[in-house]
């Protein structure tokens, strides 16, 4: 996942982002930013969090995830590639690899884990209660054969699969090395790639201090919805731009301007301090809307009292053909 620094300036919701039963589910990856609340599960590609970072509910990537150190998950950690748990998190359900596990300090998985691959730990006790922890687990599901080869490597002074890659496999290039090894999350180390998933989508970006639930999504930075979304909750930020063919299903609230798309239904009212309003043809604001200018597409309907300090244009072109 590469991406640059300029993207966790501003909340980034890609196109198709669903909010579903307390689940937030996007097609591509997600980058969240630190000190951020999501009160939600995620479900995404890769998922990258920063320091501090909580989630109410499962998280679930269908490739590699990276928690940074101090994050709470409510619920379980579901990763189908590999995953790096920073020092001093805390997951109070289970936390399920079907790669390599790379884990700090002090982390606290209240209902055990499970790794298909091999485990990294950065620090010596925990080491051991791990590898005992890994090898009860081995023992248990037959893998007898996998259990004495990481005996022998460990009594061999090995302990990872692949020495002749360097150090990413034993316990000293994890300590020196690991915190950037597993998804190099440090903003801007990759900014090239445009921020994509490998399929092609664009990623779920939450800036830092977020907060974000069922009821309401507050930033302190602009926000950019893309097409065909369904999202539940208030949303607050410096500026607004909402993409095609959405429902929001909260009021818009921004200090400067906000745009709606072509097809877009927002279920509240839409007000900004300072700002200009932008409604796409056949759009629909379900509420009042409050603006200093106001400008309508064809077609576009405002269900409540219409209020702007400035001009109401009303666009006078042919509308859509049926």
């Amino acid at each position: 996942m590469a991406f640059s620094r300029e993207q966790l300036e501003e909340l980034r919701i890609p196109d198709g982002t669903r909010a579903r039963e307390r689940t937030l589910s996007t097609d591509g990856d997600a980058i969240v930013g630190a000190r951020s609340t999501i009160d939600l599960g995620l479900r995404a590609g890769d998922v990258l969090a920063g320091e501090g970072v909580e989630f109410g509910g499962d998280l679930e990537a269908e490739g590699d995830c990276r928690l940074d150190m101090w994050c709470e998950v409510a619920e379980n950690v579901l990763v189908g590639g590999d995953a790096y748990v920073g020092e001093r998190t805390h997951i109070e359900g289970e936390l399920r690899v079907a790669g390599d596990l790379d884990i700090g300090d002090d982390v606290d998985v209240e209902e055990g884990f499970e790794a298909n691959g091999w485990i990294v730990i950065r620090n010596p006790m925990p080491t051991m209660v791990f590898l005992f922890a890994y090898l009860k687990h081995l023992f248990v599901v037959g893998e007898e054969d996998t259990a004495n080869t990481l005996l022998s490597r460990l009594a061999g002074g090995e302990s990872g699969p692949d020495d002749d890659d360097g150090d990413d496999g034993n316990g000293e290039g994890s300590e020196d090395e690991g915190g950037e090894s597993a998804a190099d999350t440090d903003a801007g180390n990759d900014g090239e790639d445009g921020g994509k998933a490998d399929g092609g989508s664009d990623p779920l970006v939450v800036p830092g201090g977020a907060s974000i639930s069922d009821t309401a999504w507050r930033v302190s930075a602009p926000a950019t919805i893309g097409d065909d979304c369904r999202l539940h909750g208030n949303v607050r930020a410096e500026s607004i731009a909402v993409g095609e063919g959405n429902d929001v299903f909260g009021s818009l609230r921004a200090r400067g301007d906000v745009t709606v798309g072509e097809g877009t239904t927002i279920h509240g009212d839409l007000t900004t301090k300072d700002g200009s309003v932008t409604l796409g043809p056949e759009s629909r604001v379900l509420g009042d809307v409050s603006c200093t200018d106001l400008e309508l597409g064809p077609g576009a309907e405002v269900d409540g009292t219409m209020r702007a300090g400035g001009e109401i244009t009303m666009a006078t072109g042919d509308r859509p053909d049926e």
